[in-house]
C-alpha cells in the first residue's frame, strides 16, 4: 500500500463522509504552482484549492510575515483589543476596493471564511434597509452554512439540511441556456424584464433587503454577469432601496486581471464579500461595503472571536503587497488570453465541447456528449479529471451538472508549467472524447 492509499484509508477511518473527497489525492508539500504528494509524485495545480492560491504557494514572504507574527501575537480578539493587523489590512481593503466614488467613504470588516463573509453581507443588508428579502440565482454558490446552503443552487450541496432559510428568492443567472440561440442585448433585456416581473408577482422590492450576484459564477461553471445586466441591476436596486452585493470570493485578487471582478463591469455593489485567495492560504475573509451602509450596523452583531486573525492579517497584508509586486493583474490576463485560444482550438476539433468562457484567468469549457444540449458529458469529465491526475495535472470541474472543467491555477504559474498541464488536459480531453490523440510535450 503506497503512503498515499494509506493516508486515505485513515482518513475514511476517522473523517466525516460529508466532507467531500474529490479525488485520491494527497498533498504533503507545495511551492509556486506545484503540488508534491506524500508519495513525491509532482501534479501541475490548475485547482489552486479551489481559486485560493493565486499568489502561488509557499511564497517566501507571505510565509516570513507568518513566521513573523505567529512569534510575535497570535491571537487577541478583535473585540477585545484592536491591534495593527486589523486595522492595517481594512486600510488595505478600502484602498483596494472602493464602494463608493467619494474618497474616505467605505469600510470594512474581517472575518474567517466566505461564506462568513457572505453571512455577514445579508446581516449587514438586512439591518441597513429593514428588509428580511434576498433574491439570488440559479448555479450560485455561496457557501455551506444554513443561510449560504440557501442561497447555494446546486441541490447536491444542501441535500437533507433543510428546513432552509426563509425570504429567499431565486431567479436565472443571466447566462444563456445550452444550445439557446440569443443575443447578449436580447438575454439581458429578458432577464431584466424577469426581475421586474418577480417584484409584481413573487416579493414586493419594499420587502427586499438585497440581491446578491457573483460576478463569474464560480461553481456554476464560470458564467460571466453581462455589463448591461449589472448596470440594469444597479438601476433597480437604487430605485428601490435595495442593497447590491457581489459576491467576489473567488473572483477576487487578480483571479480575472483586475483586483475586482466587478472593475470589469463598472458598477460598483454596496456590499461585497470576499475570501480565498485574499489570504496567500490562511483562512481569512472580509465584507467591504459603503460606509454609509456599515454605519448602519448595530454594534456586536457581526464578527467573531477569530475574525480577523492577527497571523492571518500578516498572511493578507504580505500577499496583496507580493500580487502588486508581480503585478499578477496583467499576468492573470496573460493567462487567460492563453488558456482560451486553447480551449478555443480544442472546441474546434472536439464537438463534445460546447462552449468556452470566463473573464481574465478564470477560464473554462462545457462539455455535452456529442455536443447535445440535452446530455451534460459529466462522466466524460469525470475521466478527463481522473486522466489529468494520472499524468500530473490536478484540475477539478464546475457546473450545476459537473459538465465544466474550469482552471484556477496559481497565477505565478510558469509558461512552462501553463503550457505543460493544457497538453495534459489536451490529451485528455481529446481521448475521452474519442477523437485523435495529439502530443503532450516534456513533462514539468
Amino acid at each position: 500500500m503506497s503512503k498515499g492509499e494509506e493516508l486515505i484509508r485513515r482518513r475514511e477511518a476517522v473523517v466525516c463522509p460529508g466532507v467531500g473527497r474529490l479525488s485520491t489525492m494527497t498533498a504533503a508539500s507545495a511551492e509556486g504552482a506545484i503540488i508534491t504528494d506524500v508519495d513525491g509524485r509532482a501534479f501541475i495545480d490548475f485547482a489552486g484549492g479551489i481559486g485560493v492560491m493565486n499568489v502561488g504557494h509557499s511564497d517566501e514572504a507571505v510565509v516570513a510575515a507568518i513566521r513573523e507574527q505567529a512569534g510575535r501575537l497570535q491571537h487577541a480578539c478583535i473585540h477585545v483589543a484592536t491591534y495593527e493587523g486589523y486595522v492595517a489590512l481594512c486600510e488595505e481593503l478600502v484602498r483596494l476596493f472602493p464602494h463608493d466614488d467619494r474618497p474616505g467613504q467605505t469600510k470594512a470588516m474581517l472575518v474567517n471564511t466566505g461564506a462568513e463573509a457572505v453571512e455577514n453581507a445579508i446581516k449587514i443588508a438586512r439591518q441597513a434597509t429593514g428588509r428580511p428579502a434576498v433574491i439570488c440565482f440559479t448555479g450560485a454558490f455561496h457557501g455551506r452554512t444554513l443561510l449560504c446552503s440557501t442561497l447555494t443552487s446546486k441541490v447536491t450541496y444542501k441535500t437533507g439540511c433543510g428546513p432552509f432559510v426563509p425570504e429567499i428568492y431565486r431567479l436565472p443567472y443571466p447566462s444563456a441556456q445550452p444550445g439557446e440561440r440569443i443575443s447578449e442585448d436580447d438575454l439581458v433585456r429578458r432577464e431584466l424584464v424577469r426581475l421586474r416581473e418577480a417584484f409584481i408577482n413573487t416579493i414586493s422590492p419594499a420587502s427586499v433587503a438585497a440581491i446578491i450576484i457573483e460576478p463569474v459564477q464560480g461553481e456554476g461553471g464560470f458564467h460571466v454577469l453581462p455589463k448591461a445586466y449589472a448596470r440594469g441591476l444597479r438601476a433597480i436596486c437604487d430605485e428601490h432601496g435595495i442593497m447590491l452585493i457581489f459576491d467576489e470570493v473567488q473572483t477576487g485578487f487578480a483571479r480575472t486581471g483586475r483586483w475586482a471582478a466587478y472593475e470589469h463591469l463598472g458598477v460598483l455593489p454596496d456590499l461585497s464579500p470576499w475570501a480565498k485567495s485574499m489570504g496567500g492560504g490562511m483562512p481569512i475573509s472580509c465584507v467591504i461595503g459603503k460606509a454609509s451602509v456599515m454605519d448602519r450596523v448595530i454594534p456586536g452583531t457581526v464578527g467573531g472571536t477569530y475574525g480577523g486573525n492577527p497571523v492571518s492579517c500578516a498572511a493578507a497584508l504580505a500577499t496583496i503587497r507580493r500580487m502588486e509586486e508581480l503585478d499578477l493583474n496583467a499576468r492573470a490576463q496573460r493567462i487567460g488570453q492563453v488558456i482560451r485560444e486553447r480551449f478555443e482550438a480544442i472546441a474546434a476539433r472536439v464537438p463534445d465541447v460546447t462552449s468556452v468562457r470566463g473573464l481574465g484567468a478564470m477560464m473554462a469549457m462545457e462539455l455535452h456528449e456529442r455536443g447535445d444540449p440535452s446530455r451534460p458529458a459529466s462522466e466524460t469529465v469525470k475521466r478527463v479529471i481522473t486522466a489529468c491526475r494520472e499524468n500530473g495535472l490536478l484540475i477539478i470541474s464546475a457546473g450545476q451538472a459537473s459538465n465544466v472543467i474550469r482552471i484556477l491555477s496559481p497565477l505565478v504559474i510558469t509558461d512552462e508549467q501553463l503550457a505543460r498541464g493544457l497538453d495534459i488536459l489536451e490529451n485528455a480531453v481529446v481521448s475521452a472524447t474519442g477523437s485523435a490523440r495529439v502530443s503532450v510535450g516534456q513533462e514539468a
